[in-house]
């Protein structure tokens, strides 16, 4: 049987390939607002980020969200993705790992 592929992305931050469930993804919507997507589903232009919370500061001190977006990410929206990160973090790694475990 035929090994089914694993899609990969790279983290704006790290530049480390992954694979794309490992990863956090921040859209720009069409409306133009910035959030965190976990489906990995809403429409607009994304970016990927490691489910860490050094590699989001990383990403906001070198402005890689901003390249990745194409679009100005304004301070009281990384401030907010800050709060929003922290509280995903920990969903984001629970997800893994039970994923991990079957």
């Amino acid at each position: 049987m035929k090994q089914k592929k694993v899609p990969l992305r790279k983290c704006v931050a790290s530049q480390e390939m992954m694979p794309k469930k490992e990863l956090i993804r921040v859209v720009r919507t069409p409306e133009g607002e910035v959030l965190i997507d976990l489906t990995g589903k809403k429409s607009g232009r994304g970016a990927y980020i490691c489910g860490k919370l050094e590699c989001f500061k990383l990403a906001q001190k070198n402005k890689a969200l901003d390249r990745a977006l194409k679009c100005q990410v304004s301070p009281e929206i990384y401030a907010q993705l800050a709060r929003d990160f922290a509280s995903v973090e920990e969903e984001f790694l629970a997800a893994k790992d039970s994923e991990d475990n079957e």
